[in-house]
């Protein structure tokens, strides 16, 4: 069973010096010496070297208190996830597992060994707790493909204790940096071993791509941070890190309706089949995320309730039937990440990506091009917003409202591609957009509670148990949808743009400015 923990660390270059005293670091009562460790890691890569691309470390190592398999994650500087296995021969599956998505079907091999000479302390407060661990690293790199190159240095590591206040790390860096010690130009040992020892890249290569020009270059921008965010919460779906799963299912969404309203930069017979792809994947990860939304919104009204309103079963009934539900949807999501079909889907992303199918329009100025998405996207959704406020209540508005929101978030999308070349005036967009969505989708939530209560009040009454209160909870639930209802029309006049002209071309402003 893999191990997570939270590592926040800083790395210095270092001399022959060794350490310098950190005593007089406040909040420091004393610097403990807790001896020398030998440590030897083998890393992990793929020939072309695809997890340091991502600036991920997969390594087995032996030595120390924590000897078995590692793998880390970048959160932000200075800061990664480490999962940690057991001491095996062969890399632990479930560690193999969270690189997949990376990895896809290339083999991992060894790419660098690293054997470590480390000088432990410990910096403890007054009460002997631990405040961080420092160390001396008397580093020798050898490189296990392409020639065996070698390479040796020295760097002090100070890595926070468990729970700690990041802001500790700022007094020993000062201590430090005024004892004349460097912070090192490489974010890991293993970026600096692969760049002493030959090396192909010790920054990740999405670092290098150029700024947008055409309208083209920011369609496709936007859809590789989809590809990026798909492929980058892989592994934190198959954790079971919280919202992981609707973060993944909002980018396939987000690439899935820039192929749509883009269709005039993007060539469809391309982007056509993997959209409906996307769109499987999105399926697939939705049943777990609807039925958590609903668990959570039914549970939170029946604790809002008196306790007589609430008869003894619906509590034991509703968490049986969200587990169910969420056991049933999270074995499936593994087994979609583990299936070939997803991995078709990644590897079609990246040809896209290589290669992009761009028409001839793609070429010209973003101004344009771009604006024009937008509005298209805002007047379908306008359509749909005045066909649902001059429906009457019931089955066909609630229909009606449901295709309206889809709509808002295609228009939302759309004006996000475009932000970063048309500036504030999409920007105001997506946040309207947002808004309206969140309005529209408290209805959707309202109706969807409603069919779950009905079945889970048919259950009730199949066994014999007393359903009021499912029937008053749904009672409930038709008072919010229409409070929506009500609120709808105001919202929407509000944020409603006016029909009128459209004028684009060198300093013209999209019609929603």
């Amino acid at each position: 069973m893999a191990d997570t923990k939270r590592e926040i660390e800083r790395k210095y270059e270092s001399d022959d010096s060794g350490l310098p005293d950190l005593t007089g670091v406040a909040g420091v009562a004393a610097v403990l010496d807790q001896g020398v460790a030998e440590l030897d890691a083998t890393y992990y890569d793929t020939a072309d070297e695809r997890l340091a691309a991502s600036s991920i470390t997969l390594r087995r190592r032996t030595g120390g208190t924590d000897a078995g398999w590692h793998l880390k994650f970048p959160v932000a500087t200075g800061v990664r996830d480490e999962i940690h296995a057991p001491l095996t021969d062969k890399l632990p599956s479930a560690l193999g597992a969270l690189v997949r998505s990376r990895v896809r079907d290339e083999e991992l091999a060894p790419v660098v060994r690293l054997r470590s000479t480390r000088d432990i302390r410990h910096l403890v407060d007054v009460d002997g707790n631990l405040l961080a661990e420092v160390s001396v690293d008397a580093v020798r790199a050898e490189r296990l493909s392409g020639g065996g190159r070698k390479a040796e240095w020295t760097e002090i590591e100070v890595e926070l204790a468990d729970g700690g206040d990041p802001a500790f790390l700022d007094k020993v860096d000062k201590r430090l940096r005024k004892a004349g010690v460097r912070p090192a130009e490489s974010p890991s040992k293993l970026a600096r071993a692969l760049a002493e020892t030959g090396g192909k890249r010790q920054q990740p290569r999405k670092k290098d791509r150029a700024e947008p020009v055409t309208a083209g270059d920011h369609v496709l921008a936007y859809v590789r941070a989809q590809r990026d965010a798909i492929v980058e919460l892989d592994p934190a779906v198959r954790r079971d890190v919280a919202d992981s799963v609707h973060r993944m299912r909002v980018a396939t969404r987000r690439m899935r309706s820039t192929f749509k309203t883009y269709r005039k930069i993007l060539d469809r017979t391309v982007t056509d089949p993997i959209g409906d792809e996307l769109k499987w994947l999105a399926g697939e990860l939705g049943a777990g995320r609807d039925q958590e939304v609903l668990a959570e919104r039914i549970g939170a009204v029946v604790e809002e309730l008196p306790p007589g309103l609430v008869t003894e079963p619906v509590r034991g009934r509703l968490r049986t039937w969200s587990k169910a539900w969420g056991g049933d949807s999270r074995r499936q999501i593994i087994d979609v990440l583990n299936g070939e079909r997803y991995l078709a889907l990644l590897t079609s992303l990246d040809a896209l990506l290589a290669d992009p199918p761009l028409r001839r329009a793609a070429a010209g100025k973003p101004a344009t091009l771009l604006s024009k998405a937008v509005d298209e996207a805002y007047d379908v959704l306008a359509g749909l917003v005045e066909q649902a406020l001059g429906t009457p209540p019931g089955r066909d508005r609630d229909v009606a409202i449901h295709e309206a929101r889809k709509k808002a978030k295609r228009a939302r999308y759309a004006a996000e591609a475009a932000a970063p070349a048309l500036g504030k005036p999409a920007s105001q967009l997506v946040a309207s957009m947002k808004d309206l969505q969140g309005l529209l989708g408290e209805h959707q939530d309202s109706v969807m509670s409603r069919e779950a209560l009905r079945e889970l009040a048919e259950q009730a009454h199949a066994a014999g148990e007393n359903a009021f209160t499912y029937g008053l909870l749904y009672g409930r639930e038709e008072q919010r949808a229409a409070a929506v209802e009500g609120e709808l029309p105001g919202v929407w006049q509000a944020m409603k743009i006016p029909a009128g002209s459209r004028a684009y071309g060198q300093g013209s402003r999209p019609r929603y400015a």
